[in-house]
């Protein structure tokens, strides 16, 4: 019997659903912050609402969990537009800042969604990539408007995971148990 037989059950990939907003980027960053106690390289990004003063939330910003910064993903398009705000140069900046974090050694990735710009192909996707080629745990969350999109990506990659710290522990403990049998044949 291969060591690596209950390793290929539990995928690399969690894949958070079944919360809000909130509550799955809170958990994302909750997993993060046990990662760095535990002495683990997080890479990633964790989206933050960083103006709510008009009363709509449409400012945004991720966190890059390697170097703390805040990468403001939201565009001002003027007083009453309804068009989609978010900002493809600073998507392009946090995509970019993930994969040197990977390059410089991660021991696991954490990507705040697989969302609309990565179904159409940008948004963070070369990120998602440059991590499952790293063959690094990833965990995401993704919307069931996207699940479809989401499979076609990741196949057989992903599990989905409550927004729940101890599942997502449990996954981490499983995938990473599995990763050290493989590692020590």
């Amino acid at each position: 019997m291969r060591s690596d037989e209950g390793f290929a059950a539990v995928p690399r990939i969690a894949a958070l659903r079944g919360g809000s907003r909130e509550v799955i980027q809170s958990t994302l960053a909750e997993f993060a912050a046990l990662g760095l106690r535990r002495g683990l390289r997080v890479a990633g990004m964790i989206e933050e609402v960083t103006d709510c003063s008009r009363g709509d939330c449409r400012s945004l910003a991720l966190r890059d969990l390697t170097t703390g910064d805040l990468i403001s993903i939201s565009q001002d398009l003027g007083k009453g537009s309804e068009a989609c705000n978010l900002d493809p140069a600073g998507l392009a900046a946090a995509c970019a800042a993930v994969e040197r974090a990977i390059e410089g050694g991660a021991d696991f990735v954490i990507l705040s969604k697989f969302g609309k710009l990565e179904v159409a192909h940008s948004g963070l996707l070369d990120a998602f990539r440059a991590a499952i080629i790293a063959d690094l745990p990833i965990v995401t969350a993704v919307a069931p408007s996207h699940a479809e999109a989401w499979t076609d990506f990741a196949g057989a990659l992903f599990t989905y995971v409550e927004p729940d710290m101890s599942r997502l522990d449990a996954w981490w403990w499983a995938a990473h148990d599995g990763a050290a049998a493989i590692a020590a044949e």
